[in-house]
C-alpha cells in the first residue's frame, strides 16, 4: 500500500471504523504481559534492546541460513543490493508493452500512448511460467499492477494531482491498472520480449470487466451506463495481489475511495460510503471532468470498486472478473493456499488503521486435471473475518446472511448487501481492529500465515509493545492453523493460534520496544508486502519508514530454527521510493521487485532523484528490478 503524496497521506491516516471492537494492540499488550508467553517469545525471537550489533550478537548471526551480508540502511539517490548480486532495471514507467506502443517521451501528455505503455507506480508482481502449468524459471509472463499516479512527478509545473488538466487526467487513468509482458532470461539477464502475443495493458480507461458472484446484478451496482449491474470499466488503485493454482492472477482494489468526490449525503449510500472514507473532495482532478467519479451524478459507481479482480494472463482476449464473493473493502491483496483436500482458501487484509483481517473459503474444490473447471472457483464461497483472543487463539467468523446480526433488521437484506458493506458486517460481528493489515501470505513450507501490520499512528493508548502510544513502526503476526506443517495444515479450520513474529522499530531506541532475534542485522519499519522463498524464509518489503535516516527496501529472515526473526537487509530503494511486489521465480534464482514513486515528496521540475535513468530532462520512473546472483544460483543460498 502507498502512503501517497502528502494530502492523500493525511486523509488516508484518518480511520473510518466507528466501533469499539477489540483492538489488536490491547490483545498484544495482554498477551505479552502473561509470563508464560513472554518467556516463549524470548526463547524464539528475543528482545533486542541495546542495539543491533554487539560482540555477543555477532555470534548469533551465524544462526541465519541467509548467506548474504546486509547492506547499510542508508538513503541514496540510487538503489543498492547485497554484495554478489546484480539488480537490473527490467521495465520502467512509459516503456513499451504492446507491439505498437510508441517510445516514452518525458513530460508528454498522451493517454492513447500511455494505454499501450507500462503504467505508473508498479506494485504487485506475479511471475507466471510459460507454458501454463510448468515451473519454468527462465521464461514466463510478468504481471504487474499500477497502483496510483504522482502527477507532480509526471509533468512540469504541478504541485499536486488536483492541478492536472483533463488531458492529464485521461493520461493518469490510462496509467492505472495492470501490465502483462513476456520475459525471458538469456545469458543470465532478463529481457522483455518485444511484440509478444501475450502482452497486454489493462487500464481504467477502456478495459471492460465483468462483475461476478453474489453481488452481481444488484440494484446497488446499477449505473446510467450499466443498467445490469454486471459490467464496469477498469480497476483502480491496484496494490498487492496473488496467484491461483489454476494459473490466474488476483489484483486488489485498495484506496478506491480517493478517486470519488461529491456529497455522499445526496446518495442512498451515505452510511456505506462514510465507512469507506469517501469524502466531498477527491484526491484527483478526475472528478472535475468525468461524471463517473462524482457520486452526486453516479451515486452507485463506487460500489463497483473495492473488489478483487481475477485475470487470466495466458489469454490476452479474456475479460477480467471482479469476484464479489471475496468481499468489498480496501483489499491489499489476496493470496491463495491449496489445502491437502484441494479446498481453496484466500487471505486478505483491509489496509486501513483499525480495520480487519479476512479469509475466504471457496465452495468448490480445485481440480488439478481440469483448468477450465477451476476458472470460476472464486465465484462462490464463504467469507470470514478474524477475531483475536487473549489466550492466543483466532476465531474465523463467517459473514453469512441470516447469521447473528447480519439480517434485515440491520439492513442486510441479502448476501449481496453483506458483501457490498463488508466492513459494516464485520463491525457487527465484533471483529478485531488491526493496525493496517496489508499483505497476508500462507507459508507452504511450515503451513503458517504471516500478516504484515504496517503501522497505526492514530492509536492513542500506550502499551508494552508501543509505549509511545503510537505504533509508527508496525509488526508481523504469525498465525498457525491446526493439522500440522506445510500441506498438512488445515486452512479451512475455524480456529487458529496466533503469535508475534517481530515488532518493528529500532532496537537501539529503547522507547521502540522492538522485538527481533538478538543478532538482527537490520531493523524493520512499516512492513508492507512479503514473499516466501521455496525454503520457507520470509522476505519483507517496507513502506513509509517514519525515520528520514533509513530507506525502504527488502529485509529477510528465517521463520524457524536458531535464526528465527534474525533480519537482514538485502535491497535498498532510491530516495523517496517504496518497496513493493517481491516475487521469486519457482527455482528461487531471481527475485523481481517493484520500486514505486522514486523521488516522492518532490516535483518534476526539481526531483530529489532521477532514478533510474539519471538523465537531464528525464523524470524519476517507477520500475521493476530483476535481482540475480552473480555467477548464478539461488538467492540467499
Amino acid at each position: 500500500m502507498n502512503e501517497q503524496f502528502e494530502i492523500v497521506e493525511d486523509r488516508d491516516d484518518i480511520p473510518s471504523n466507528p466501533t469499539n471492537n477489540p483492538r489488536v494492540a490491547d490483545l498484544i499488550n495482554a498477551r505479552l504481559s502473561r509470563r508464560g508467553f513472554f518467556k516463549g517469545l524470548m526463547a524464539t525471537s528475543a528482545v533486542a534492546g541495546a542495539g543491533i550489533a554487539t560482540s555477543g550478537m555477532a555470534r548469533a548471526q551465524d544462526a541465519s541460513t541467509l548467506t548474504f551480508k546486509s547492506i547499510p540502511q542508508k538513503i541514496a539517490k540510487t538503489h543498492a543490493v547485497a554484495e554478489g548480486y546484480d539488480a537490473d532495471i527490467l521495465i520502467r514507467y512509459g516503456d513499451k508493452v504492446v507491439a505498437d506502443a510508441p517510445a516514452f517521451v518525458p513530460g508528454a501528455v498522451d493517454a492513447t500512448a500511455q494505454n499501450k505503455q507500462f503504467g505508473y507506480n508498479c506494485d504487485y508482481i506475479g511471475y507466471m511460467p510459460l507454458p501454463v502449468g510448468s515451473d519454468n524459471s527462465e521464461h514466463g509472463l510478468l504481471c504487474v499492477s499500477h497502483e496510483y499516479t504522482n502527477a507532480e512527478l509526471m509533468w512540469p509545473g504541478l504541485k499536486d494531482a488536483m492541478g492536472a488538466s483533463q488531458e492529464q487526467a485521461l493520461h493518469e487513468i490510462a496509467a492505472h491498472g495492470h501490465s502483462i509482458v513476456e520475459v525471458k532470461k538469456t545469458d543470465g539477464k532478463w529481457q522483455v520480449i518485444d511484440g509478444s502475443d501475450y502482452a497486454r495493458r489493462i487500464s481504467a480507461l477502456d478495459t471492460e470487466m465483468v462483475i461476478t458472484g453474489p453481488a452481481a446484478g444488484h440494484d446497488r451496482l446499477k449505473t446510467s451506463t450499466d443498467q445490469t449491474g454486471t459490467r464496469v470499466i477498469g480497476t483502480l488503485n491496484n496494490c498487492a495481489g496473488g496467484k491461483t493454482p489454476w494459473g490466474t492472477i488476483l489484483i486488489a482494489e485498495e484506496n478506491f475511495n480517493g478517486y470519488f468526490g461529491g456529497d455522499i449525503a445526496k446518495t442512498s449510500e451515505e452510511r456505506n460510503y462514510k465507512r469507506l472514507g469517501i469524502e466531498p473532495d477527491s484526491w484527483y482532478s478526475w472528478v472535475k471532468y468525468f461524471d463517473r467519479f462524482n457520486v452526486e451524478k453516479e451515486p452507485n459507481e463506487p460500489n463497483k470498486f473495492g473488489w478483487m479482480v481475477e485475470i487470466d494472463p495466458y489469454d490476452p482476449t479474456s475479460t477480467p472478473k471482479k469476484r464479489t464473493a471475496l468481499g468489498r473493502f480496501k483489499h491489499e491483496g489476496a493470496t491463495v493456499f491449496l489445502n491437502k483436500d484441494n479446498s481453496v482458501v484466500a487471505y486478505s487484509g483491509d489496509d486501513q488503521r483499525f480495520d480487519y483481517l479476512y479469509k475466504f473459503v471457496a465452495s468448490k474444490k480445485y481440480n488439478p486435471n481440469d483448468r477450465a473447471a477451476n476458472m470460476n472457483i472464486l465465484e462462490d464461497g464463504t467469507l470470514y473475518v478474524a477475531k483475536f483472543n487473549e489466550d492466543g487463539t483466532v476465531n474465523w467468523m463467517p459473514l453469512v446472511h441470516g447469521d447473528g446480526p447480519l439480517t434485515a433488521e440491520n439492513d442486510f437484506n441479502s448476501q449481496a448487501d453483506i458483501l457490498i458493506e463488508t466492513r459494516r458486517a464485520a463491525d457487527l460481528l465484533g471483529a478485531t481492529q488491526m493496525d493496517r493489515p496489508e499483505d497476508v501470505e500462507p507459508n507452504p513450507v511450515n503451513g503458517k500465515v504471516y500478516v504484515m501490520l504496517t503501522n497505526n499512528s492514530k492509536r492513542k493508548e500506550p502499551n508494552i509493545v508501543n509505549p509511545r502510544a503510537s505504533n509508527i513502526h508496525g509488526h508481523v503476526l504469525e498465525l498457525t492453523p491446526p493439522g500440522g506443517m506445510g500441506k498438512d495444515a488445515d486452512h479451512t479450520a475455524d480456529t487458529f493460534k496466533w503469535d508475534i513474529f517481530l515488532l518493528g522499530g529500532n532496537p537501539a531506541n529503547a522507547d521502540d520496544r522492538a522485538v527481533y532475534h538478538p543478532g538482527a542485522e537490520s531493523w524493520v519499519s512499516c512492513p508492507d508486502n512479503l514473499a516466501i522463498d521455496h525454503k520457507g524464509r520470509l522476505w519483507i518489503s517496507t513502506d513509509g519508514a517514519p525515520s528520514s535516516d533509513i530507506p525502504d527496501g527488502m529485509h529477510a529472515a528465517d521463520v524457524e530454527g536458531a535464526g528465527r526473526a534474525l533480519t537482514k537487509f538485502f535491497f535498498a530503494c532510491p530516495e523517496g521510493a517504496e518497496m513493493c511486489g517481491p516475487e521469486f521465480t519457482p527455482d528461487g534464482t531471481t527475485l523481481f521487485v517493484a520500486v514505486q514513486h522514486p523521488a516522492d515528496g518532490s516535483t518534476y521540475d526539481e526531483p530529489s532523484t532521477r532514478w533510474p535513468d539519471f538523465q537531464d530532462g528525464v523524470p524519476p520512473r517507477p520500475s521493476v528490478v530483476a535481482i540475480t546472483k552473480q555467477g548464478g544460483g539461488e538467492i540467499a543460498s
